[in-house]
C-alpha cells in the first residue's frame, strides 16, 4: 500500500509507491556517449572563457594560464547580472512586480583534464572542488547587494548539463528562494519553540534508526531522506551543527569530499552512471543569530531517473517509487571495492581523454 510522508524540513508531502516499487536496473538511464569535440574548458584553452576570478594553481604560475587544478570564470552567458543595484525600486503594475535582474552567475571548472564526473577525479583534486565552493560562499556572502548563493551541478544533458566537461555553477540572488523561505521558517519556528536545529533533530534520528544511513564518517552523514521525493536522493551534511558551508577546518574540508565523492560514486554504480543533480543549501548571505542557530547546510544529491509528469505539475505532489529505505540500503550495498574502482587514485588514473586545444 502506498503511503504519504511529509518532509519534516520544508513540510512537503511525498508519495511513496511501494506498489510501484522499482530497482536500480528498472531507473538506470545512463549519461549516453560522449560528444567529443572542442571543449573550452580543458587545460590549454584558458583564452577561450572569462578571465579567471579565481584558481588553485599548487605550483604557483600567472592567472589564465595552464598548470590550475580549479579555476572560477564568469559565466559568458550569465543569468544575472551585477551591473546595477538590487535597492532599485520594484516596479509595479497592477498585481504585476519587476525588479532589476542583479546577481552573479559563475562557472567553477573542476578539473583540467574532461572529466565528466567528479567520481573521475583523484580524491585530492575533489578536495580542492569542495575547498573552492568553500572559497566562493564566503566570498559572495559578503557582497551586500546578494540575499542569497546557491552552488549547484547538472551531470548529464537530462540533468542540464550543456558542456560535458565536470563543472559546477555558483549564483548569487538578491532575494530569498521560495524553498529557501520555507525552510528557513519551519527551522526558525522549531529553533523558538524547541531551543534546538530541526536538522540536527532530524540526522540525530536517522542515525539511531540506522536504516535510511548510506554512509557516515566521524563528522559527517550521507542519508536517504525520510520523505525522499525522487529515487535515490541523498543528503550529505555535517554531524555537528554549522550553517554556512566554509565553517569547516581544511580536515573537514577533505572528510566531507572524499564521503560524497565515494557517495556519488555508490550511485553511480547502483544505476548505472544516471545524470544527476546536486545542490548545496547553505544560510542565506549575512545570516541573523537565530539563522546561524537554526540552520544546517547540507548537499541534495539527486540522480534523475524519473520524470516529472501531469500529476506532479498539477499538485506539487511528488510520487516515488523506491522507498528510502530501500534505496539507502541498496547502496549501502554497493562493494566498496567497486566505490574504490571507480574513482582514480592519482591524478593520470582515470577519466576521459583531453579534448583538442582548437
Amino acid at each position: 500500500m502506498a503511503e504519504l510522508r511529509q518532509d519534516p524540513i520544508c513540510g512537503r508531502w511525498v508519495i511513496i509507491a511501494t506498489e510501484r516499487a522499482a530497482r536500480p536496473s528498472d531507473l538506470a538511464l545512463g549519461r549516453g556517449e560522449p560528444k567529443g569535440g572542442f571543449c573550452p574548458f580543458c587545460e590549454g584553452n584558458e583564452d577561450r572563457t572569462p578571465p579567471e576570478i579565481a584558481a588553485v594553481r599548487p605550483g604557483g604560475g600567472p592567472s589564465n594560464s595552464p598548470g590550475w587544478r580549479v579555476r572560477v570564470v564568469p559565466n559568458k552567458f550569465p543569468a544575472l547580472s551585477l551591473n546595477g543595484h538590487p535597492s532599485a525600486p520594484v516596479h509595479s503594475v497592477g498585481h504585476r512586480r519587476t525588479a532589476p535582474g542583479v546577481g552573479t552567475h559563475e562557472v567553477i571548472i573542476e578539473s583540467p583534464r574532461h572529466a565528466i564526473s567528479p567520481t573521475q577525479m583523484p580524491p585530492e583534486d575533489f578536495g580542492h572542488v569542495i575547498a573552492t565552493y568553500c572559497g566562493r560562499a564566503e566570498a559572495l556572502e559578503a557582497d551586500e547587494r546578494l540575499a542569497y548563493v546557491l552552488i549547484f551541478k547538472n551531470v548529464g544533458q537530462e540533468a542540464g548539463a550543456s558542456i560535458e566537461h565536470c563543472h559546477s555553477q555558483v549564483m548569487g540572488v538578491p532575494v530569498m528562494p521560495r524553498r529557501v523561505a520555507v525552510e528557513m521558517e519551519r527551522c526558525e519556528h522549531f529553533h523558538q519553540e524547541h531551543g534546538r536545529c530541526l536538522f540536527c533533530d532530524v540526522l540525530a534520528e536517522e542515525l539511531a534508526d540506522g536504516s535510511r544511513v548510506v554512509a557516515q564518517t566521524e563528522h559527517f552523514a550521507a542519508i536517504s531522506p525520510f520523505a525522499a521525493a525522487f529515487p535515490f536522493t541523498v543528503w550529505v551534511l555535517p554531524r555537528f551543527h554549522t550553517g554556512r558551508l566554509y565553517d569547516m577546518s581544511g580536515a573537514q574540508m577533505g572528510e566531507v569530499a572524499r564521503l560524497f565523492q565515494q557517495t556519488m560514486a555508490r550511485v553511480e554504480v547502483c544505476l548505472g552512471d544516471p545524470p544527476f543533480n546536486y545542490a548545496i543549501h547553505t544560510a542565506p548571505t549575512a545570516p541573523t543569530q537565530r539563522q546561524r542557530e537554526c540552520y544546517h547546510w547540507h548537499i541534495e544529491l539527486i540522480p534523475r531517473v524519473t520524470r516529472m509528469a501531469g500529476f506532479e505539475w498539477g499538485t506539487g505532489f511528488y510520487i516515488n517509487p523506491v522507498e528510502p529505505e530501500t534505496a539507502a540500503r541498496y547502496l549501502r550495498d554497493v562493494p566498496a571495492r567497486q566505490v574504490a574502482l571507480k574513482i582514480p587514485r592519482h591524478a593520470d588514473g582515470g577519466g576521459h581523454e583531453q579534448h583538442p586545444r582548437s
